[in-house]
């Protein structure tokens, strides 16, 4: 599933490609997305000039003129890019946007549906919705303090806080690995029995690992292109995710596999203390 660097690097790639372009006309495929496409919206996309491409956690935010935004989550095989409209369409297409002209077009494809794209009619619809959702905060410049009470106030193992998006935003199962290896922090360990110290560590582990996937474009591991179409590099550098067995970069010994929150986890069982 793309994670936060995925949807930022979507996001970045977009920006400079959309903002400024008027939605033309829409098309929509058969089948339904989680989330089932609302034919209702198209009149009201129609002549709306996109004015930011944004991103919140794990979401894409498109702000149009006059107010509404098109909020679009990838799931976990979804692609948004921007394509010259001469170019085919490939199979699993759900929604295909007509830009200005219609020389270009913004286009969504997702093999498994599990991705959306809703309109929000205004700026307290869309807070509303994240309000509902309890998202959290970013994960860059996180307030120490509430940072630390938030560990403190549970009991949970540290792989399952930092994928629970009320804690911390973004984060999924790649880069809680990272972070955590990063860190020298266990998976196993509960929250609440981390030090002052050791939360700091972490927090920052989580913005670092973060930072530098994004400067690689994220990590393609098998469907994810950013909004241009490329392929993300940061899976060439992982220390901990889906190394199973293989040497520990920082110490040889080999990475131990297990499940924890119901996900796949990777850790040193020599560099991270338990």
């Amino acid at each position: 599933m793309p994670e936060l660097p995925e949807v930022e690097t979507v996001v970045r790639d977009l920006r400079p490609l959309l903002v400024g372009r008027r939605l033309t006309s829409v098309r929509a495929g058969r089948r339904a997305l989680r989330r089932p496409w609302d034919s209702a919206w198209e009149a009201e996309l129609i002549g709306r000039r996109v004015e930011d491409v944004a991103r919140r956690g794990k979401w894409i935010v498109a702000g149009l003129d006059g107010g509404p935004f098109l909020v679009v989550h990838l799931g976990m095989t979804g692609q948004l890019t921007a394509a010259d409209a001469s170019d085919p369409v490939a199979d699993h297409t759900h929604l295909v946007f007509g830009l200005d002209d219609g020389r270009r077009e913004l286009r969504f494809r997702d093999v498994r549906r599990f991705g959306s794209l809703t309109l929000f009619a205004g700026r307290a619809a869309l807070d509303q919705f994240f309000a509902k959702s309890g998202l959290g905060p970013e994960p860059f410049g996180l307030d120490a303090g509430a940072w630390r009470e938030r560990l403190a106030a549970t009991g949970r193992c540290l792989k399952a806080v930092l994928l629970d998006q009320r804690v911390v935003a973004g984060v999924g199962n790649i880069y809680a690995d990272e972070a955590l290896f990063a860190a020298r922090l266990h998976p196993e360990r509960r929250a609440k029995d981390l030090t002052a110290a050791e939360a700091k560590r972490l927090g920052k582990a989580v913005a670092a690992v973060l930072t530098r996937a994004i400067a690689k474009r994220g990590s393609t591991i098998r469907d994810y292109v950013g909004g241009s179409g490329l392929r993300g590099g940061y899976q060439d550098e992982f220390r901990a995710y889906g190394r199973t067995g293989e040497p520990c970069r920082r110490c040889c010994t080999p990475i131990v596999h297990t499940r924890l929150a119901g996900r796949s986890t990777h850790y040193c069982p020599r560099c991270q203390v338990a």
